[in-house]
């Protein structure tokens, strides 16, 4: 899941089982996870002490130059928060087009294929009785709400219900932001998806009727209220036009902006 417009989750409350209530918490979690980076806080602490240059960078965003979690937590969630996507292509048709969201009253974008804007209509318009855009609309791409998509009728991992015990929360994750989607692979809490075509496929075709279901991938698409899942029936070129579009997400600057992967940058 990538940290892309991370800034945006109005609700915070990160990971797949939303676990960490904050950016803050979620950013020192890896460091310390045995099959991550596994190392205590207080290690941590002392090794970043004792190296020459982070007492001056501290002293630089602290006014001191001592090093506590709390500090590292703070530096490193506001890293986070400054890796924002505005660049894709489907940024910039919005751009050339005059709007700055989309919704059923916006014309075929110029700058986006025939296929990129059918792909379009099929995420955001309903195309087909999609609602794609409900969980992943929006101008960032991104949702506020732990929901479960129809992966299983059973699940290994409980997900959010793990974590609170409620059985509404059972096999509910997080909504990851779909900005650089196409290049985050594999998909899914569990990365049982290694394309966005299998993606599509799911939820076109293969969507399960689980008790926590959000509501918008059934036929009755009532809150509360679960009807049979719904069953798209996308062609394949509309698959392909859905992926497309999705293609149309990636922000290359993400990738090549040299703030966001050399540490030493000025």
């Amino acid at each position: 899941m990538s940290l892309i417009n991370s800034r945006f989750y109005e609700a915070e409350r990160f990971l797949w089982d939303e676990r960490a209530a904050t950016l803050e918490e979620q950013v020192l979690l890896p460091i310390q996870d045995h099959i991550e980076m596994g190392m205590d806080l207080a290690e941590l602490e002392a090794k970043l002490q004792g190296l020459d240059y982070y007492p001056i960078l501290f002293t630089h965003a602290f006014g001191t130059p001592e090093i506590s979690s709390d500090r590292i937590a703070k530096s490193l969630s506001q890293f986070v928060r400054s890796i924002v996507s505005t660049d894709s292509k489907f940024d910039r048709a919005l751009k050339d087009a005059g709007v700055t969201f989309v919704d059923e009253d916006v014309p075929k974008l110029t700058l986006l294929s025939e296929q990129e804007n059918l792909g379009r209509e099929i995420f955001y318009n309903g195309y087909k009785g999609a609602t794609c855009s409900y969980c992943h609309g929006g101008a960032m791409n991104v949702n506020d709400e732990a929901k479960n998509n129809g992966l299983d009728l059973v699940y290994s991992d409980n997900g959010k219900g793990e974590i609170t015990g409620r059985d509404s929360d059972m096999a509910l994750f997080k909504v990851p932001a779909l900005r650089n989607v196409a290049l985050t692979a594999p998909y899914m809490h569990d990365g049982r998806f290694a394309t966005l075509m299998e993606v599509v496929n799911h939820y076109s075709d293969n969507v399960q009727q689980h008790p926590n279901i959000n509501f918008r991938l059934t036929t009755l698409d009532v809150e509360d209220t679960h009807g049979p899942v719904m069953r798209l029936n996308l062609t394949r070129s509309e698959k392909e036009a859905l992926v497309a579009f999705l293609h149309t997400l990636t922000d290359d600057t993400i990738t090549t902006e040299e703030k966001w992967s050399d540490p030493f940058k000025n």
